[in-house]
């Protein structure tokens, strides 16, 4: 092979390497949780703080089953709501276990209790599956993906339609 031969093919890479764009794909925020052995997620732009379960929670009588009671958080009173009742999933977080996402959206305020807390990551969009029509009924109106989290099935909820269905009195 001759130098002018190897001097072209380098030109030519470099050409090629001056065509490649670099294009950045548009990522999501998720807080990954467990409810009853199940994997759920929230997009991250809707929860706002992680709180300890280990906060005092309170019982209100006369509210509903959803309502698990409310903490005092630095000064302010926060509901904390489970979420087995509208996702018709068994046993549940009756306990002090776990944690409470602290989440904002369809102009409420409140802690959403989970079983754990299993991780916050950013996820590229294109990862996100829509959803299968096999899916649960009671699920259907509150998921917006599915995806997958160490080898799992991970269901990607809509807090603002979750939070809107409790003040319509689903609980």
């Amino acid at each position: 092979m001759s130098n002018t031969s190897v001097d072209e093919l380098l030109a030519r890479k470099a050409e090629a390497v001056d065509e490649i764009v670099d294009v950045d794909e548009p990522l999501v925020k998720l807080v990954i949780f467990a409810l009853d052995e199940r994997f759920f997620a929230f997009k991250g732009e809707f929860i706002k703080e992680v709180i300890p379960a280990s906060e005092p929670l309170f019982f209100v009588p006369g509210m509903p089953a959803s309502l698990q009671g409310v903490i005092n958080l630095r000064g302010d009173i926060e509901s904390v709501i489970l979420l087995q009742g509208l996702l018709q999933l068994t046993g549940g977080s009756e306990s002090s276990g776990g944690s409470i996402l602290l989440g904002e959206a369809a102009g409420i305020r409140t802690g959403i209790r989970v079983d754990r807390l299993l991780d916050v990551v950013d996820l590229p969009e294109s990862l996100l599956q829509a959803t299968p029509e096999s899916l649960p009924e009671a699920l259907q109106p509150y998921v917006d993906a599915l995806f997958e989290f160490q080898g799992k099935a991970v269901t990607l909820l809509d807090l603002e339609k979750v939070l809107d269905a409790y003040q319509q009195g689903w609980g």
